[in-house]
Parts: C-alpha cells; structure tokens; sequence
C-alpha cells in the first residue's frame, strides 16, 4: 500500500489522506467510479465513439466482449473492423464523463506482437501502448513527452496496468498559465513523477485541440478518458475513475 495526500479544492473541503495501491487487480479507491467491467452493458453505458474529423464507426460500439485469456470473467477488445490498418481515430472510444483533475487505473493486455492502442488522458494526452517500442513514442510513454519505461513491461499475453493522477491545464483569463502535469505507475512502478506535457500530439485525428496551432492551442475545456483502436487485439479491463481537484501543480503520489 501507498499512503498519498492530495489536496481537494472547494469552501467545505480540505486536504484527505487515501490510500492507494498500484498495478495489475487493483481495487477502486474510495468515491471513484468503474468504467470498464469487461461487460456489454458497461461499455454501452458509459462509453461513445470518438467523434473525431476520421471516425469511420457508427454506433453501437463494435469492440467486443472476450473472455479473459488469463483470469476469470470477460474483457474487451479494442479491435474495431472500422480501424483495420491502423486508421487511429477512426473507431476510438471515450467516456460520455468528462473530466478535468483525475486519478485513473488502466488494465491492458496486448495478445500479439506489436500490439497497439493508447490511452488518452482528456481525450488529449496520450499514454502510450505499444508492444516492442521503447522510444518516446513507445510503452507508456507520455507520447513525445518522456521515453518508455519499457522495463516496466509485463509483455504479450499478460495482464499490464495503468495508475495514473493527472492535474490538467489551468488558464487565467483565457491564456495557458500551468501545463498539464501527470505522474504514472505501470505495474506498479513509479515510471512518470509530475510529467509535464507540452502539447497535444498527432494532429486533429488524435484527439481535442490536436488540430488547434499544431497541437500547441490547448483550450480549457474538459474531457474524457479515451482508448484507441488501431486495428490490433489488445483487450481492456478494470478500468476506474476518481475525480480529482489538485490546488497544486503536483501529482506524486
């Protein structure tokens, strides 16, 4: 267990001690929510594509419901027919939520050699996950941001998690101030300690703002937590939401 102290802004709230454990199984924090039980039902629920300048999708969602190649129960797939060939944006799902400050866990397993997909914090950040990649553009790496802790990674055919505290922009007068700020565990090793982001990455077929000043033109608007679909087998579970407001522009935990 990890002891972490984050402070909650508001008249009528002060600053809460919760405990948080890390890596693959972990359980919801208190007052956070289940995004992704690996049902049909949760996925219609809470999820909707993208609706990106590429989507290609039209509802229902057609990710699939799987049964877990390593536990008990059922997962989802992210391979969409409407992505073959690794169309990005074309089939991606993201939370009907929205959201600004956040903490998040992420369970992903990648079945195949160079398996791909992501993991977009406010449909504008991504985390990277890339089988075989250990670049600034690979494993759970801030995309183009920090290099991959590829050390971190379980590898094919296991299941990998995500634990994620997340602070967003701020904007006074409607001008950029603090960026964005995220600290990262995978697998439960601290990989990311108050990660600063720069931009959005990957043009407008990535996600919000991405075609506003090359990726540079971040507004100060909310959004949701988004995966990709690439065209690759890579599965999804246990994935959870607590929402967040941090005073400070720091995410350790």
């Amino acid at each position: 267990m990890k002891r972490i102290a984050l402070l909650a802004a508001g008249p009528a709230l002060a600053a809460t001690l919760a405990q948080a454990q890390v890596g693959v199984g972990t359980r919801m924090l208190t007052g956070a929510e289940m995004y992704l039980d690996g049902s049909r039902k949760m996925l219609d629920e809470k999820w909707v594509y993208w609706d990106g300048p590429r989507l290609k999708a039209k509802p229902p969602i057609k990710w699939t419901v799987v049964k877990d190649p390593v536990d008990e129960g059922t997962v989802i797939n992210c391979n969409d027919p409407a992505s073959a060939g690794g169309l990005y944006g074309s089939a991606d799902i993201v939370t009907k939520k929205k959201f600004r400050d956040f903490r998040a866990h992420v369970e992903f397993l990648i079945t195949k050699e160079g398996g791909n997909s992501g993991v977009y914090l406010q449909n504008r950040y991504e985390i990277q996950v890339l089988d075989g990649d250990t670049t600034s553009h690979g494993m759970a790496a801030v995309i183009n941001e920090s290099r991959s802790p590829y050390f971190a990674y379980n590898g094919i055919g296991k299941w990998n998690a995500y634990d994620i505290l997340f602070r967003a922009a701020r904007f006074e007068n409607g001008k950029l101030v603090e960026q964005p700020m995220v600290t990262l565990y995978f697998n439960g090793k601290k990989v990311h300690t108050n990660q600063r982001i720069s931009q959005v990455w990957g043009g407008p077929n990535s996600g919000i703002d991405g075609g506003n000043d090359g990726g540079k033109g971040i507004t100060d608007t909310p959004g949701g937590l988004k995966l990709q679909s690439e065209g690759h087998d890579v599965y999804f579970r246990n994935i959870w939401i607590k929402e967040m407001e941090l005073t400070k522009p720091d995410t350790d935990f």
